[in-house]
């Protein structure tokens, strides 16, 4: 599966299907999230909450490659990823694009 952010793969004609998404919330360890808070105070990346929405992204792209494969597709292009806050310590990570089929 070609994943891209584009309108377009070179050198393939393609055929739209549908638009295809994956979504999921996340939230992190309730220590892990107090130690983060912590950590606002001296400045610095919260590398649990980087680790979360990695995982997070990962898990909503499995999800909409899965849509786009039902569908018979060959790629999914123009993806865009948002993100937001659901409640403290918790994100909603969507992603969404075009699946497309090789002519």
């Amino acid at each position: 599966m070609i994943l891209v952010n584009t309108d377009f793969i070179s050198g393939k004609e393609l055929e739209t299907l549908s638009i295809v998404k994956g979504a999921t919330i996340q939230s992190k360890h309730l220590g892990k999230d107090i130690m983060s808070g912590f950590k606002t105070l001296v400045g610095g990346e919260l590398v649990s909450y980087t680790e979360m929405m990695d995982e997070a992204r990962a898990i909503a792209t499995k999800r909409m490659v899965e849509e786009a494969e039902k569908l018979g597709a060959d790629g999914i292009i123009n993806i865009r990823y948002a993100s937001s806050a659901v409640m403290q310590g918790a994100a909603e990570v969507i992603v969404y694009g075009t699946a497309v089929k090789f002519k």
